[in-house]
């Protein structure tokens, strides 16, 4: 069975810096037409303390956000993750880019947490729509630590893989998300809007 690797898909998370990251570049890796977003106003994370965490723009280069950890404290961000993870990100895009500034399609968006996807919801109902052409917008919720984001771009992967496979997405989506469902013990949101 051939594998559609045309659908245009779009992974978001909060910051656009672990989970939707993460997954980017595993689908990316694996030949498909991806995209990463944020849907938080600004993007935040940890600092030293837990009152106190890094806020940036989005828009701000990954490496501008690197040098900014790298020189506030070295050991500090290396210990926790995040100097690493930076450095993927910017071998990925230049920087985290907002959903809601984002004018492109697609016919797939997976998001990573039910308040990232009430947001994505939100945003598309309130656009007109233009060309009635549908988007299957899912959430798996993934826990926000290295290990989770790497688990959940596994589990992302094999739910596209499954859609890839497709010829008739739009009549296959139920079946295909309850086999899913079964095989992974994940519950699935689903929503179908129209751009």
């Amino acid at each position: 069975m051939s594998i559609n690797n045309s659908f245009a898909i779009a992974v978001v998370c909060s910051s656009n810096m672990n989970r939707s990251m993460e997954a980017h570049n595993f689908l990316a890796k694996k030949g498909f037409n991806v995209r990463s977003f944020g849907t938080g106003e600004r993007v935040k994370l940890p600092g030293t303390a837990i009152d106190k965490p890094n806020i940036y723009e989005f828009g701000t280069p990954y490496d501008t956000i690197y040098n900014d950890l790298a020189t506030k404290d070295k050991q500090y961000y290396t210990q926790n993750g995040l100097l690493h993870m930076l450095d993927r990100n910017r071998r990925i895009k230049k920087c985290p880019e907002r959903f809601q500034e984002c004018s492109d399609k697609f016919d797939i968006i997976i998001t990573v947490e039910e308040r990232v996807y009430d947001q994505v919801l939100e945003y598309m109902e309130s656009k007109d729509t233009q060309d009635n052409r549908p988007v299957h917008i899912f959430n798996v919720n993934i826990e926000d630590n290295h290990e989770e984001a790497l688990m959940g771009a596994f589990l992302i992967a094999d739910m596209i893989n499954m859609m890839a496979k497709s010829n008739d997405l739009d009549n296959d989506i139920d079946e295909l998300l309850h086999e899913f469902e079964s095989r992974r013990h994940k519950d699935i949101l689903h929503s179908v809007l129209f751009y």
